[in-house]
Formats: structure tokens, C-alpha cells, sequence
């Protein structure tokens, strides 16, 4: 099988442009109503574990996993993304599983997921995974909520 059609899934570095704006574009891209700028991203990757999914050299989609914090240090969340044009080929579970495994090895009590309130794909797939919604909310000056989902099947 050529290298465009398997699915790599690698870490995004501070100090790799590529893969940052890689990320950047596909998550606001999948997130329209709250676009990040390179320098989010940038700092989110010091405090969240970001990955870029390609097939080649082509962006699919992008995830997230927050480990857990002295805040609320019993769950970790795991936000898988994927371009439209890439859906329903298998790329997002296994984008959520990378994912998943990363979140458990940190040792979670919980596992939870976020998705816009508009992205129905998002939320079929969140559910059909074995998450159970647990709040919606909105951003200062949003129009779509956030909903967050709960992993009920460990």
C-alpha cells in the first residue's frame, strides 16, 4: 500500500512550523466559529498533546488530547477532528483511538470529548464511541455551543 493511503498520526512540536499550521488549518477548518491563530496553537502544543493525521503528505485531521490538570485532575479529554472530505473512511476512529490511548496511559479517571453543537458528524460519532453528553456551553460572544461528552464505556 502507497504511503497516501496509509493514515500516519505525529506528534506537533512547538518548534515544527509545518506540523503547527498543519493543525491550525484543519482545526479551524472542522471549528469555524472559533478560529485559532498560529500562536494559540503554538501554545497549546506546551500544554496540550496536539497530532496531525496525514495520508502522504496531506492533512486529514487533527487531535487533542488535554492531559489532566491540578484543576480537575481526574479527566483527560480527547478531541479527534476530520475534514469533511475525509469523513466515514475510518480516519477519525482511528485518529480517536491514538487519542484514547494516549488519555489512558495518563492515568484519567475519566475520559471526556468535546464537539461543536453544530457538527453532527462529531456528535454521531461521539456517541457511537461510547460517550454520553454530560453539558453543552456557550463562549463569550459564541452562537454554537460546546458540548461535552462523557466516555461511559471504558
Amino acid at each position: 500500500m502507497s504511503d497516501t493511503h496509509v493514515l500516519r498520526v505525529t506528534r506537533v512540536r512547538a518548534d515544527d512550523e509545518t506540523a503547527l499550521l498543519q493543525w491550525h488549518d484543519v482545526h479551524n477548518l472542522v471549528i469555524p466559529p472559533d478560529p485559532l491563530t498560529p500562536a494559540e496553537v503554538r501554545e497549546r502544543s506546551g500544554r496540550n498533546r496536539l497530532y496531525v493525521a496525514r495520508l502522504g503528505d496531506t492533512p486529514v485531521g487533527c487531535s487533542t488530547v488535554r492531559p489532566p490538570t491540578p484543576a480537575n485532575d481526574s479527566v483527560a479529554t480527547v478531541i479527534a477532528r476530520v475534514l469533511t472530505a475525509h469523513r466515514r473512511r475510518g480516519h477519525g476512529a482511528a485518529l480517536y483511538a491514538h487519542g484514547l490511548r494516549r488519555a489512558r496511559a495518563l492515568a484519567p479517571a475519566a475520559v471526556e470529548t468535546i464537539v461543536l453543537a453544530s457538527n453532527g458528524d462529531g456528535l454521531r460519532f461521539a456517541l457511537a464511541h461510547g460517550f454520553t453528553e454530560t453539558d453543552r456551553y456557550l463562549l463569550p460572544g459564541a452562537d454554537v455551543a460546546y458540548v461535552t461528552l462523557r466516555l461511559t464505556d471504558a
